[in-house]
């Protein structure tokens, strides 16, 4: 049992890491979305271009449109987490109730 715990501290800590050392490491950088690039790179190749749509509501700063991303991924995730256990506790009853035969 203890083994399980220190992995998950270590699990943890690692996972903390990657998520961390980019802040640390790269100092100035702006971390621009891929839209923006994209957006860029438009106007570049085409500088007349207009837009078929506009966006019905823009979120009012670049935090806003940050939380919800992580918003979104977290649901995201949440939901494939969900499926997976569903599907693991589906097939542990099936286990169970044939063994118990």
């Amino acid at each position: 049992m203890r083994s399980k715990k220190i992995m998950n501290i270590v699990l943890i800590g690692i996972a903390v890491m990657i998520a961390v050392m980019p802040l640390v490491i790269i100092k100035g950088s702006d971390f621009g979305g891929a839209d923006a690039k994209a957006e860029d790179i438009v106007k570049e190749s085409s500088p007349g271009y207009e837009p078929w749509i506009e966006s019905f509501w823009a979120p009012p700063g670049g935090e806003t449109e940050s939380l919800l991303f992580a918003l979104q991924a977290a649901f995201g995730s949440g939901v494939v987490c969900m499926v997976i256990g569903y599907y693991k506790g589906r097939r542990d009853g099936r286990r169970l109730s044939v063994s118990d035969k």
